[in-house]
């Protein structure tokens, strides 16, 4: 698989993802599985991992600034 943004090579690999949900909260998920260019370091989510994201995200209360969760397929 190639990247998108560079051409590089894509390598499967686990990582940690931030992300900012609702107006004012960060939330990280550790050991999140994605495809990851060698050269330029830009991540793509398979489709099953991003709806499982999604799902997490969904479920964090608006009123949390921080918040650190883990992955699970």
């Amino acid at each position: 698989m190639k990247c998108y943004t560079c051409g590089g090579k894509m390598e499967y690999t686990i990582t940690d993802l931030p992300f900012k949900v609702h107006q004012h909260s960060i939330i990280i998920i550790k050991n999140v599985p994605v495809f990851q260019c060698s050269n330029c370091n830009e991540y793509q989510l398979e489709d099953s991992v991003m709806k499982s994201v999604d799902i997490l995200l969904s479920s964090i209360d608006s009123k949390v600034e921080v918040e650190i969760l883990s992955f699970a397929a």
